[in-house]
């Protein structure tokens, strides 16, 4: 039988899916500025990332309101993913992963970075900080209601 949340709990996790939201919006509005306003071409895993980040601002909204802690179930596996595919990348342009095993090998380098903020902070790197503090935020809400 099901273990009932304590009221803080409840308070707490839907503290924790807020702020994976506001994430995961500033992303979202980033990612479409750095490519629509800024004119910055988007390579295939840039797509893929965008494709598992995208649909977390409505999950994360519909479990805000009101609150359901059973959206971890859904949004956990989408920032994995993405968390998986923003790593890949981030390592290809470091050159960690040797370039033979590049996948964009038409159009839109995938090993090159368009932007770089403060030396260091690449458009793949900040997806995969997104993602990180995503999916944080969801295993710290999961955890809070499952005990």
């Amino acid at each position: 039988m099901k273990k009932e949340s304590s009221p803080g709990s409840s308070q707490t996790g839907w503290y924790l899916l807020f702020m994976a939201w506001i994430v995961v919006t500033t992303a979202t509005l980033g990612s479409l500025f750095f490519s629509e306003v800024m004119d910055i071409s988007v390579c295939e895993l840039c797509w893929y990332q965008r494709i598992t980040m995208y649909p977390l601002v409505l999950i994360l909204a519909v479990g805000l309101f009101p609150y359901d802690p059973g959206v971890v179930r859904t949004a956990g596996p989408l920032a994995t993913i993405g968390w998986f595919i923003a790593l890949f990348q981030t390592l290809l342009i470091a050159g960690i992963i040797p370039e033979a095993v590049r996948p964009c090998v038409q159009g839109i380098p995938c090993s090159e970075s368009h932007l770089s903020l403060l030396g260091f902070l690449n458009i793949p790197t900040l997806s995969l900080i997104t993602f990180s503090l995503v999916g944080v935020c969801i295993f710290f809400t999961s955890r809070m209601e499952s005990s």
